[in-house]
């Protein structure tokens, strides 16, 4: 329940690190709360502005949200759950909803940019938090790289409809998908790279708008693609029963991640802890609502087996509805607008979750040095958008796509965990916002996470075990002695 008039953690007294000592101690070593909100802002040589209400960061967290699991996975989707795919778009909005409940808690308590890594450095300590941290980086960088493969997807089918060209598949695939680079994935990156720069309150206002376009393109489809849904497209409707709407779920959880960038931006959020617990949840309620509409109304129009290999479905539903060019242009354009803003918001929450990170010293200061006249982490944002372009142009979109799923599942059950722990550490603590039925709803938040986590193929989890540890790697090897805290110890 919402909280009106509370005071602001700060007014509290700093709770207590574990005490200065061995391995175990300095792996538990925990970041006050007080602390981490003192610190809101500020970065190397500027700090961050605080420009963005509570509409602006309900359009970060749909704009970040909406477009993914529909224009893109959608096509990876129904091969695994046919017609089913409806309740595996609602068994993934479920479990999103348990975590979104626990990041609304945390984002109105901490109101900080490091998100779900912030939360688990007050709670469980510095080693929870780098893992966290590096899951995080999975799951935005990786899924800004995803996203924008989809993207050309679409831009050849503009670029067919409106100049009769397209993109070369050579140019227009990554290795593995009948290409050599992606060249629009990397484009649409650094188009994204050029907003961010100018700065959040202008990339929140471009943001804004191509969010508005999206869901006019979307509910276009519905009301176009209504017209040829034939109910026989519905049968049989679980065709590889609970264990494919199970598999196709976990594969869809991918296109919830965005409602917790909207706890990105707490150093630039006016009101964070008003405003970031209603923008997460009210995000959620309009991007759920949407997927399980666009996808009742997408398998009812076109047979489920027709959607193998398609990233671009709702275009070509479009097209063999109407048999004509034009409303497949034009819903093409739509997702050309859609894509580009996850990318937008989704590569603006890598930045701040590095910025955040980077000011704890546990990656280098590059990431946390600000522009004195942008208050934009300028050489950051260079940084992530280049990485991401490059991977976006040269990984495949399933692949990248069950990768970001399992980083995010890791990192939403560590925030379900943090909820419990700094209710019993800290009670006394004013929150904004409180999970219903807690310990209940965090324990089955956590629980979801464990069982869409072991519905993923054993590839993924083995690129998992690979990525963890090279992050611990890198958090002995650094992060662990150049520590803010560590420092402070000395």
């Amino acid at each position: 329940m919402l909280e009106h008039g509370a005071a602001p953690p700060a007014t509290q007294q700093p709770e207590l690190d574990p005490p200065v000592g061995g391995l175990g101690a300095r792996l538990m070593r925990r970041k006050p709360v007080e602390r981490l909100v003192a610190e809101g802002g500020q970065g190397e040589g500027g700090s961050l502005r605080r420009s963005m209400g509570v509409w602006q960061l309900t359009m970060i967290s749909i704009g970040a949200t909406l477009g993914t699991g529909i224009f893109v996975v959608l096509g990876e989707a129904v091969p695994d759950a046919g017609p089913a795919v409806v309740v595996s778009f609602v068994i993934a909005g479920l479990t999103a909803l348990f975590s979104a409940l626990s990041y609304a808690e945390l984002a109105g308590t901490i109101p900080v940019s490091g998100s779900s890594y912030s939360y688990a450095y007050a709670t469980m300590g510095e080693l929870i938090a780098w893992v966290c941290g590096w899951c995080l980086i999975l799951e935005y960088g990786v899924s800004v790289a995803a996203v924008a493969v989809g993207w050309g997807e679409y831009l050849n089918e503009l670029l067919d409809g409106t100049l009769g060209i397209t993109i070369p598949d050579a140019l227009a695939a990554p290795p593995g998908d009948g290409g050599i680079f992606n060249l629009p994935a990397l484009l649409v990156v650094l188009l994204a790279m050029a907003f961010l720069m100018g700065g959040a309150k202008e990339s929140a206002r471009a943001n804004a708008i191509m969010v508005g376009v999206k869901i006019a393109a979307l509910i276009l489809f519905c009301a176009v693609a209504f017209t040829g849904i034939r109910a026989g497209n519905y049968t049989p409707f679980m065709p590889l029963g609970m264990a494919g709407v199970s598999a196709a779920g976990a594969t869809l959880f991918f296109s919830y991640i965005g409602f917790d960038a909207a706890s990105t931006a707490g150093e630039e959020a006016k009101n964070p802890q008003r405003d970031l617990p209603r923008a997460i949840m009210l995000s959620l309620i309009i991007v759920t609502a949407l997927y399980c509409l666009v996808a009742a109304v997408a398998v009812g129009a076109l047979p489920w087996k027709k959607f193998s290999g398609s990233e671009a479905a709702l275009a070509s539903i479009m097209k063999d509805v109407t048999g004509q060019d034009f409303w497949a242009v034009l819903l093409a354009a739509g997702a050309v607008i859609a894509i580009a803003s996850v990318v937008l918001t989704v590569l603006y929450g890598q930045t701040r979750i590095l910025f955040a990170m980077s000011r704890d010293g546990l990656v280098p200061k590059v990431f946390s040095t600000v522009h004195a006249r942008t208050g934009v982490p300028r050489a950051n944002t260079v940084i992530v958008s280049l990485f991401c372009g490059v991977l976006a142009a040269a990984i495949p979109l399933g692949q990248l796509a069950d990768a970001t799923s399992i980083g995010t599942l890791f990192a939403f059950a560590l925030v379900n965990i943090a909820v419990i722990v700094l209710r019993r550490t800290r009670p006394d603590m004013p929150r904004t916002f409180r999970v219903p039925l807690s310990p209940l709803f965090p324990v089955i938040g956590f629980a979801l996470c464990l069982w869409m986590m072991g519905s993923l193929q054993l590839v993924t989890w083995v690129v998992f075990g690979v990525w963890m540890a090279v992050g611990l790697v890198l958090y002995f090897g650094y992060g662990m002695r150049r520590s803010r805290l560590a420092t402070a110890e000395k």
